[in-house]
């Protein structure tokens, strides 16, 4: 008779190898999508909302209204469809409008970009009482537009203290009233908001340089590039992106122009100076189907100019957002 034993049952060990192959944990179908889409809702809802609630909706109002004869008061029953877009280009005023605010975003990019950087240039160099300078050009930006378009309305009026500095020096015969004369008033329009908004492209310029190598440009002065060449070799290419951004800023602001023209001539003299927003506010009162149609294509011009402008000459800077598949 044999007996046979049973074998041991396995032990585990710590040193031998084992088969220690884990499950993963079950996850729910959907459960990671549905994390993300918790967390989307969560960070950007709030946003979405108030963007929603204070942009869409107003222009989705605007855009009914435009198509009424309505005078804010009242239900809207008298529909007339596009008549009052149909107004609105018919009146010359407002195609004048138009062509001041085309006519102050060329202005602007021609003249007030060149003269920023140049200025930001000449800053960005060692210099005695540089920031003081600094400080100096900023003033203008942080002024309110009411002040500084009355000030403005102040010294440019026939007795005002431009005038009585030109009659002082000698040049009394090249004092007139600046603001009232249709063909000048709107340059000099100009001139008042490029000494307003001159030390925030300065500003914003300056900042780019900050972001430009030092090391280039030294490499460059020993290759025996003049200061001329080092900056439209290196210094504006790397520029290059702040430039654009205070352009497209430039234009948005451009178009909608209003307080400063609204304090210093109210669009005058005979519609001169007269831009959409202030054309819009002026002709729009009273008519709020018709002002409303002024918002709706003051929005839509905005719109295209800066869809266009994105798409074509910020897709580097804007790379996987609206210009995503561009080449």
């Amino acid at each position: 008779m044999t007996v046979t034993q049973a074998a041991p049952p396995p032990v585990a060990s710590d040193t031998g190898p084992t088969n220690t192959q884990t499950r993963a944990p079950r996850r729910r179908p959907g459960g990671s999508n549905g994390r993300k889409w918790l967390e989307i809702a969560i960070f950007a809802g709030p946003a979405l909302l108030v963007f929603i609630s204070f942009v869409i909706v107003p222009v989705a109002l605007a855009a009914v209204y435009s198509l009424y004869n309505w005078n804010g008061l009242g239900p809207l029953d008298r529909f007339i469809g596009l008549d009052n877009y149909v107004r609105a280009f018919s009146d010359p005023l407002f195609v004048k409008a138009i062509g001041n605010n085309a006519t102050i975003v060329v202005a602007s990019i021609l003249v007030q970009g060149p003269l920023a950087i140049a200025v930001a240039l000449l800053l960005n160099r060692r210099m005695r009482g540089r920031g003081l300078i600094r400080a100096l050009i900023f003033v203008p930006y942080v002024l309110a537009e009411v002040i500084a378009g009355l000030s403005w309305k102040l010294l440019l009026s026939p007795r005002g203290g431009v005038n009585a500095v030109l009659e002082g020096i000698g040049l009394g015969h090249l004092a007139k009233p600046w603001l009232a004369d249709p063909d000048t008033a709107l340059w000099v329009m100009f001139g008042i908001l490029t000494w307003k908004y001159l030390g925030f492209a300065i500003l914003l310029m300056l900042a780019g340089l900050q972001g430009v190598p030092e090391e280039l440009q030294e490499a460059a002065a020993i290759d025996g590039a003049s200061w001329w060449q080092t900056q439209w070799r290196i210094t504006l290419p790397l520029l290059g992106p702040t430039i654009r951004i205070w352009i497209f800023l430039s234009m948005i602001g451009s178009l909608q122009l209003f307080d400063m023209v609204w304090v210093t001539t109210k669009g005058g003299p005979i519609g001169a100076t007269n831009t959409m927003a202030v054309y819009m506010i002026q002709y729009g009162q009273g008519q709020y189907g018709y002002g409303s149609a002024i918002a709706v294509i003051l929005f839509v011009i905005s719109l295209i100019v800066a869809l266009v402008y994105q798409r074509f000459a910020m897709r580097r800077d804007l790379a996987g957002a609206i210009t995503s598949g561009v080449r």
